[in-house]
């Protein structure tokens, strides 16, 4: 092969490379979206399920504090730790701050919304939705805004200006949060068990264990799974 022939190779193997690592990347990150949802989603049922049965419950008088500690046992026993108490009343508090599931928002990870379950004004709650949104904030970057009272100080403030540029100064200075790292990710796609796992491992485990996931979820499960997305 000459050196032409070789050149004109090389840049066709480029363009093959750059066409597959394009797909690849952009079937990753559908993938992670997909799990979000289907987290989200699951975890807000999760929680509709809890407040229906507790309204029976005091019809009956018959509901007691025990009923969620005995479910929290049978679920972490069959799933994992992702159940305990105060996450199944987490997931009631999502349900009850968001009982329209079309009104979710598929950007925001199961992360992200336990952050704003801590924000008791709803206009403040509405308000770090849409920031987030605009901004791309990451769940940590988030959280950090919502610590800082960023919502109240920027109401506050006569110089609202200053008060944002501070704010993007120090969001900037983290580091980006990576998805599928996330804890609750992790539990709830059941792969919980590797923590020995490189980022790229990581990744490829998900992606695998992905298919069989969603399957098992139903087609009717993910058509409701992108309403408000």
């Amino acid at each position: 092969m000459g050196k032409e022939e070789k050149l004109s190779a090389l840049a066709a193997g480029r363009d093959l490379y750059d066409s597959i690592r394009s797909i690849l990347l952009d079937s990753r990150a559908r993938a992670h979206a997909a799990v979000n949802s289907a987290m989200v989603l699951a975890y807000w049922q999760i929680g509709r399920a809890i407040v229906e049965d507790e309204q029976e419950g005091q019809k009956r008088g018959a509901y007691g504090k025990g009923v969620l500690k005995g479910v929290s046992e049978r679920l972490t026993a069959e799933f994992g730790k992702g159940y305990s108490v105060r996450n199944l009343q987490q997931m009631k508090r999502f349900y009850d701050l968001f009982p329209n599931a079309n009104a979710l928002r598929s950007h925001l990870t199961w992360t992200h919304y336990r952050a704003l379950l801590r924000v008791e004004n709803s206009e403040a709650r509405e308000w770090y939705i849409e920031e987030a949104l605009r901004n791309h904030w990451s769940s940590r970057q988030l959280e950090r805004q919502i610590s800082t009272l960023y919502y109240e100080r920027l109401l506050a403030s006569s110089e609202k200006e200053s008060v944002v540029a501070e704010a993007a100064n120090r969001l900037a200075a983290m580091k980006p949060e990576q998805f599928i790292k996330d804890p609750y990710v992790l539990e709830f796609i059941d792969l919980k068990d590797y923590p020995a796992l490189h980022e790229s491992g990581l990744e490829q485990a998900l992606i695998d264990h992905l298919q069989q996931f969603l399957l098992e979820l139903g087609r009717g499960f993910l058509g409701v799974m992108f309403l408000g997305a």
